[in-house]
């Protein structure tokens, strides 16, 4: 089994910055991609930010130049940098892992966790 644990997120004001991460834990080989999710009130969730092989980084619109997404590969680790937050990005954050573990393929998300931004 495999399990993700976020942390990082808070109340902040506009322009300010906060780090989301994200660790996977159990019995995992490898993790061959990382994603960030959000959902605002009454939206859908969407996607803001990928990286696969720990290289290839992909970033929605509304995020790209604020976001940057890095992993850790010896703790099993993704990150969120956000900077310059704005209330238009208060949403419940997600993060996502594709890889192998004992059993097999895995994707799994986390719990999420709650990034409000005041203005």
């Amino acid at each position: 089994q495999v399990q993700l644990e976020e942390s990082g997120g808070g109340l902040v004001q506009a322009g300010e910055s906060l780090r989301l991460s994200c660790v996977a834990s159990g019995s995992v080989v490898s993790i061959n991609k990382w994603a960030w999710w959000r959902q605002a009130p009454g939206k859908e969730r969407d996607l803001i930010a990928s990286i696969t092989n720990g290289a290839d980084q992909n970033y929605a619109d509304s995020v790209n130049g604020r976001f940057t997404i890095s992993t850790d590969n010896a703790k099993n680790a993704v990150y969120l940098q956000m900077n310059n937050l704005k209330p238009e990005d208060t949403a419940v954050y997600y993060c996502v892992s594709r890889g192998y573990s004992d059993s097999g393929n895995f994707a799994k998300w986390g719990q999420g966790t709650q990034v409000t931004v005041s203005s």
